[in-house]
């Protein structure tokens, strides 16, 4: 077996400094980026989900050293064969392409699953184009199917059963899974209503334990991983940071604009930021409130995806933007 094609990972919990990082590692060593945020994949989800200022573009190839400039580097490519019709834009950010990001609606559904192998086709593309793949996110799941090659269940949606589940709280579904299946109660996020939605609707259908069902497989790649890793002061002083530049850039407005056309118990409306803002646009709390509460459950997220990321030891952690740079030469280097 030859080697493995290399890509670059760049992780960290929520408003670390990721899309920076990687926008520079990408200028830096001809890459492009390939998003592992699970709520950036929504169209007009913007504010709320924090993704960068950038464009859609139709599908993109960057020219050659020697070929014609034109405007950013970027030019027009065919469509890629394995990829759906819809699916050829790219959203461009300071000049670097980003897939899967801002690619369906909030209604639409997309699972792991869909995650796994719209990554795998986009790495694909980009390794066949001389480039350098560039894992940018913080969706601990997302990241993980990638590297250590997770087989996803292929239990297929179950509405009915979904449509019974919904009817109950969190807090009643999470016991109901620590009963069912303790051993994915152990090891997926239980403030996250999708996934243990999920695991129920797994577990239940198939009759065997939903994290036991994600076996790794072979290597796809040989991934260098890096962690950014922030002192829990400064990383909490970012978030509330985050969140206000978020309320003075139009959080609210554009949450009242998602919700006369979304149910709020969508995942995608459940999530942190538009759930909170609900909160206050239903009448259940003010606006002040509501925004300290959008704080407090964005600290407690970061949280829970250090948890995460700290069970994998093979994560470089780097808080200097020169190491970064060394660490990703020497690995593009070695043999």
């Amino acid at each position: 077996m030859g080697q493995l094609p290399k890509i670059i990972v760049i992780l960290g919990p929520t408003a670390s400094g990721k899309t920076e990082w990687g926008i520079k590692v990408a200028k830096k060593f001809n890459g492009e980026i390939i998003s592992a945020d699970s709520r950036q994949v929504y169209k007009g989800m913007d504010i709320g989900t924090a993704k960068p200022d950038g464009v859609k573009s139709s599908k993109l190839k960057v020219i050659k050293s020697g070929e014609r400039n034109v405007g950013c580097g970027l030019q027009p490519l065919p469509p890629t064969p394995l990829l759906a019709e819809g699916d050829n834009t790219i959203y461009v950010v300071d000049g670097v392409p980003h897939h899967l990001m801002d690619i369906v609606e909030p209604d639409e559904e997309f699972t792991l699953a869909d995650f796994k192998q719209r990554a795998m086709v986009v790495i694909d593309d980009i390794l066949k184009r001389g480039r350098l793949p560039i894992v940018v996110g913080g969706t601990g799941l997302y990241i993980q199917a990638l590297v250590d090659n997770l087989d996803i269940p292929k239990v297929a949606p179950n509405l009915k059963l979904r449509a019974d589940l919904e009817k109950k709280s969190l807090s009643e579904l999470v016991e109901m899974l620590k009963n069912i299946d303790p051993e994915s109660a152990q090891k997926i996020d239980l403030h996250n209503p999708r996934r243990v939605l999920r695991a129920l609707e797994v577990a239940l259908d198939s009759g065997e334990s939903f994290a036991r069902q994600q076996k790794k497989g072979p290597d796809l790649y040989d991934a260098l991983q890096i962690g950014i890793s922030l002192p829990r002061e400064e990383l909490y002083s970012r978030i509330n940071a985050r969140v206000d530049k978020q309320m003075a850039d139009g959080l609210l407005e554009e949450t009242k604009k998602l919700a006369k056309k979304f149910d709020w118990r969508l995942p995608s409306m459940s999530g942190i930021g538009y759930k909170q803002i609900g909160y206050f646009l239903r009448g259940e709390m003010s606006l002040v409130a509501a925004i300290e509460i959008l704080k407090r459950d964005t600290r407690h997220y970061a949280k829970r995806q250090m948890t995460w990321f700290k069970r994998d030891k093979l994560i470089n952690w780097i808080n200097d933007e020169i190491q970064v740079e060394e660490l990703v030469k020497f690995f593009l280097d070695k043999k």
